[in-house]
């Protein structure tokens, strides 16, 4: 690595500093005096936990902070730079891809692609060579579809990919990637680090922030880790000294992680939670059966996972049992404690002590622009409300309570959610839930997008409600999760329970042999 103090501009010289570069948001320092250096041509990973500062810290570099509100320096070709909008940057071939995708799900490929980019001749546009350019972007990033399909059409993979040819049609030099496959199934990451080293070989610098520690480990030229917005270190990936998890998790969040998962000693009871023949068709088409007779059971005081590969119905299946958000037809039975419920709406659900902590916290968990005390509390309003009316002081209250409970990062519950990190959001996601007391949380995806010291955290809160005599059943993609996490896993293919597992049989293998299950006929 070239040093940051060397001179700006020389051949050999990085194509991108930044130096002792100081955020303040209010009171609150964001970054704290950061520096780092790009070589040309690498790519660059980033790593540090939700709210050190590393979106921040691109988001000074692209312009979205402008020049002056913040401190320090930003070299850039060997120049020293100050971008006042995303604009400024993208002119000189500065583009960032956010983790929330950019994109008009109403308008074609070919259109979001040239969006403010736009191929015209004396103003008008000229949609033979919009359509034409944005096909040969497509090929180049290994997207086969045609350029006017609306984007609304594609799954989040392809749209990653046309998020990518946007910006090579920009001329991009430095591309930013902001945890590009958090969303991501396996084919979709592999596809796309694929990409990368091809974008790489063409001579495009990468920087890339993510907190798949195997991904970083497979791509990554260099490395730095930031840590409560700071740097902690810069590491070449393949220098004299090996970088391996263990150090990169050290840094990120200042101790080691020997065991990824908390010490749990179960105490399991009773049958809590009971499902029986659960069937769930298709809601635009009536015919297609999405979840096919399954049943599952949840105990006093122990942790359930579900395992599944994209597609299976794990998502569609806690749904439609929460107040049936999914599907049509939906037939089977609920029981609780031995006595059927009938869940057939969102507030029978939580009447019948059932929660479902959506996968998607910005869409369908959180109200983004909400403070965050209005987000803890608005599942159980009845809660803290008198003859109707609610009680500001005891809602604070309670959501005071629930920050230093779960150690949610913030100056204040009066926060919009917006600004909390992705773990910390998880944390509101988690105590929106818990303060409607359920005696069955429903888990789907609980960590993903999120680091590994914030996924300690959240194994913790799961552990602490297991502890409390609840039913806790997981929805992860993370096989190792479902394995460190649960006491019993489900395996779930083609709509159709293939399987469960106790934690002292189950294996990756065993899990993935069931998950790929061929369905037969009844």
């Amino acid at each position: 690595m070239t040093d940051i103090d060397s001179p700006s501009g020389s051949p050999a010289g990085p194509i991108l500093e930044m130096r002792d570069i100081v955020k303040k948001f209010g009171v609150v320092t964001a970054l704290g005096g950061v520096s780092m250096a790009v070589e040309p041509g690498e790519i660059h990973a980033i790593c540090g936990e939700n709210g050190a500062g590393k979106s921040t810290l691109m988001n000074v570099l692209s312009g979205l902070y402008p020049v002056g509100s913040y401190d320090g320096e930003i070299w850039y070709e060997g120049e020293l730079m100050g971008f006042k909008t995303l604009r400024d940057s993208e002119t000189r071939g500065i583009v960032i891809i956010h983790q929330e995708l950019a994109l008009s799900p109403h308008l074609s490929i070919a259109e979001n692609i040239y969006l403010g980019n736009e191929r015209s001749h004396r103003g008008v546009i000229d949609w033979r060579a919009t359509r034409a350019g944005a096909a040969e972007l497509l090929q180049r990033v290994g997207l086969r579809e045609n350029p006017n399909t609306r984007v609304s059409e594609l799954g989040v993979g392809k749209q990653q990919l046309v998020e990518i040819a946007k910006a090579l049609s920009k001329d991009v030099r430095l591309l930013i990637l902001d945890e590009p496959t958090a969303a991501l199934n396996d084919d979709d990451s592999a596809h796309l680090l694929g990409l990368m080293r091809m974008l790489k070989r063409e001579g495009v610098t990468q920087i890339i922030i993510s907190h798949k520690l195997n991904e970083i480990m497979a791509i990554a030229d260099s490395l730095t880790v930031i840590r409560d917005g700071t740097v902690v270190e810069t590491v070449a990936m393949n220098g004299t000294e090996p970088v391996t998890e263990e150090r990169i998790i050290r840094g990120m969040v200042g101790r080691s992680l020997d065991h990824r998962f908390p010490p749990r000693s179960p105490h399991i009871g009773e049958e809590l939670f009971r499902l029986e023949d659960w069937t769930v068709h298709h809601p635009t088409d009536p015919g297609r059966v999405i979840v096919d007779r399954a049943s599952l059971s949840v105990r006093e005081g122990e942790v359930v996972g579900i395992a599944g590969l994209m597609g299976a119905g794990r998502t569609e299946l806690a749904m439609s049992l929460f107040g049936r958000q999914y599907g049509t037809g939906v037939s089977g039975h609920a029981y609780k404690r031995g006595v059927e419920i009938f869940p057939r709406t969102v507030r029978r659900a939580i009447r019948d002590g059932i929660a479902y902590v959506s996968e998607d916290r910005k869409k369908f968990g959180l109200n983004l622009i909400g403070e965050i005390r209005h987000n803890v509390t608005a599942a159980a309003l009845g809660k803290v409300s008198r003859r109707g009316v609610l009680d500001k002081g005891l809602e604070t209250k309670v959501a005071q309570d629930y920050r230093e409970q779960l150690r949610i990062r913030t100056s204040s519950v009066q926060s919009p959610v917006s600004q909390l990190s992705g773990g910390n959001q998880q944390k509101v996601s988690l105590s929106k839930w818990m303060f409607s007391d359920p005696d069955v949380l429903i888990l789907d995806e609980p960590t993903r997008g999120i680091d590994v010291g914030a996924k300690f955290e959240i194994y913790t809160i799961i552990n602490a409600l297991a502890a409390q005599g609840r039913g806790v059943i997981v929805i992860s993609s993370e096989l190792p999760e479902l394995l460190g996490l649960c006491d019993r896993i489900y395996t779930l293919s083609q709509g159709r329970i293939t399987g469960e597992q106790n934690r002292a049989e189950a294996t990756q293998e065993s899990l993935m042999r069931l998950m790929t299950m061929e369905r037969t006929s009844a």
